[in-house]
Formats: structure tokens, C-alpha cells, sequence
């Protein structure tokens, strides 16, 4: 099998490639930076730029599957200029797959798997949402990931088969929220932000990349939670995280208006609470390495 991966370089995406590489799965990726295209066996790159619409088509020869993961992180101050770019860079990006593919009439793709977000739900206390809710937060993220799936979505126009697959709060060691909770939990200065009742419906990101490898080899298709089977509070989170540093936690919790001073409206990111389902996941037979936060942490703090 031959899969084509965007955002290939980045944390989920050079671990898919790894899961790919181990499983003999054919891998090929995009790039924007012509220095990053390798030419090795089973690992071959590609130029595009979604912004000026270029893309090198002989990236879909032997294809089955396409990963998308391609998007500008959200962990940057929002700024008008930086909003157009979170949006642009996963809405140009898909827009430009499209295009490309539809220039080549015999292509063999049968499946795009697009990465989202959970982001989608509204902030609530007391829901539980699973793939079925229709309604989308009225922030910014939400309208984020209404104008990503919905551009992922013109590839049913070409009689591919979609799978979304909404990201929750990935742990990993490398980079992300949990190497930024661990710097200030680190010198004992780790502390609950807001009330700390927001829930947190994360997942490691073993798991993550096991999900979108899962979808790939079963060709599933719909949108899909990846999420750990149970959530925790953000107040549980960071005292876990204390814990497995073995660090104490006696600071007051950082109230909201702190924070929104400190980082603007991308403060909305640590205190949106969504708590999430992967009963559909579960269902299709994934089965989760690490169902439970601590166990999940011990591995990743170790």
C-alpha cells in the first residue's frame, strides 16, 4: 500500500511515518521546503505551496491512501494575521490536494484521512459529545475546524471515502501542552487554571498515531473522536502531573483574567472544556494503549 502524508515532518506526522515505515506501508509526504525533499527507499518527498497553489502531481502515483495533517499550530497569540493563517494553512492545503487529484484522472485513492479537532463542541461543563452533535462552539477554534472539515469534505465529490479525525489534548514528550504544564510543575510552581472543573479529554500520542493507522488499514470512513476513554478535569490534570514528578502544588489557581492578559483570546485554549467519546472508535475494535491518564503520564514523564 502506498499512503501520501501531509504535515509529515511534525509531531503526529513523523510518527505515522515511523508506524507506516514499520509496517511496510509505502510512504510519501508534501513539503513546502524544497532542502526537505528525500528521496530513500519506501520515503519519498514532494513540493507544493498551498499559498501559491503548486503541487507536484506525481506525488499520487501508486496512492491508496491520503493522511492530512498539514495546519499551522494554534498555540500562537491570535492576531488577526496569525487567525487567517491557522485557517488558511488547513483549508488552502486540502483545497490544493483536491485540485491536484482531480488533474489526475487515473489515480488510485480510495481514502483521505484528515486530522480535526474536538474544539468543534461546545464549551461545556456537563455534555458529553460524541460524532453526532451538530452544533459547533462559537469561538474561533470552532469555526477553525467548521471550515477545515467542511473543505475535507469536497472529496466525497470524487468518490473517496472521508474519515475526520477530531484530536484531543495530545500528551507527548516531545513538545505540545504537556512539555508546557511540566516547565512550571518543574520548579514547584504548578497551578490550576480557573476553577480547574474544565474538562480535558486528552489522548497520548502513541494512540493518536495508532488511530490514523487503524483507519488506513481498515479504510474507515465518517468522523471519529480520538480521544482516551476517560477524560479528567484540568485541576486533575495538573495535580497528575505533580504527582508523577513527584513536585508539590501549593499556588493558587490562575484566575481567567490573568491569563486572557498574559496571552489574549488564545488564552480560550486552557479553559474551553469539551468532554468527549470514542465509544464510536471503541466500537469499530481500535483498543486504546493508554485508556488511563497516570499510567499515560508515568510513560511520558519518565
Amino acid at each position: 500500500m502506498g499512503v501520501l502524508i501531509t504535515g509529515a515532518t511534525g509531531l503526529l506526522g513523523s510518527k505515522i511515518v515511523e508506524l507506516c515505515l514499520q509496517k511496510d506501508v509505502s510512504v510519501k509526504y508534501l513539503t513546502t521546503s524544497k532542502e526537505k525533499i528525500v528521496s530513500k527507499e519506501n520515503y519519498q518527498g514532494y513540493y507544493w505551496n498551498p499559498y501559491t497553489n503548486e503541487i507536484d502531481t506525481d506525488c499520487f502515483q501508486d496512492v491508496e491512501v491520503i493522511i492530512h495533517l498539514a495546519g499551522s499550530t494554534v498555540s500562537k497569540r491570535w492576531t488577526a494575521s496569525n487567525k487567517k493563517d491557522i485557517i488558511d494553512s488547513r483549508v488552502l492545503s486540502a483545497r490544493l490536494l483536491h485540485k491536484g487529484l482531480r488533474s489526475v484522472p487515473n489515480h488510485n485513492v480510495l481514502q483521505i484521512i484528515s486530522a480535526s479537532g474536538i474544539s468543534v463542541y461546545p464549551d461545556s461543563l456537563t455534555r458529553l459529545y460524541n460524532e453526532t452533535e451538530t452544533e459547533v462552539d462559537d469561538s474561533f477554534l470552532g469555526d477553525v475546524v467548521k471550515a477545515w472539515e467542511t473543505e475535507v469534505d469536497t472529496f466525497f465529490g470524487l468518490n473517496i471515502k472521508v474519515a475526520k479525525v477530531r484530536i484531543g489534548l495530545v500528551l507527548s514528550e516531545k513538545g505540545g501542552v504537556l512539555s508546557e504544564l511540566k516547565k512550571p510543575t518543574e520548579m514547584g510552581l504548578g497551578a490550576v487554571f480557573g476553577t480547574g472543573e474544565q474538562w480535558q479529554s486528552w489522548i497520548h500520542v502513541d494512540d493518536v498515531v495508532r488511530v490514523f493507522v487503524y483507519l488506513l488499514k481498515y479504510c474507515g470512513e465518517g468522523t471519529f473522536n480520538a480521544v482516551a476513554p476517560n477524560p479528567v478535569t484540568q485541576g486533575e490534570l495538573v495535580k497528575s502531573i505533580a504527582k508523577t514528578l513527584n513536585k508539590p502544588m501549593f499556588l493558587p489557581n490562575i484566575p481567567k483574567v490573568a491569563m486572557k492578559l498574559i496571552l489574549g483570546e488564545m488564552s480560550y485554549l486552557l479553559f474551553s472544556s469539551q468532554r468527549v467519546s470514542c465509544k464510536k472508535l471503541v466500537g469499530e475494535g481500535f483498543v486504546f494503549k493508554y485508556p488511563n491518564l497516570q499510567p499515560a503520564l508515568l510513560e511520558l514523564l519518565k
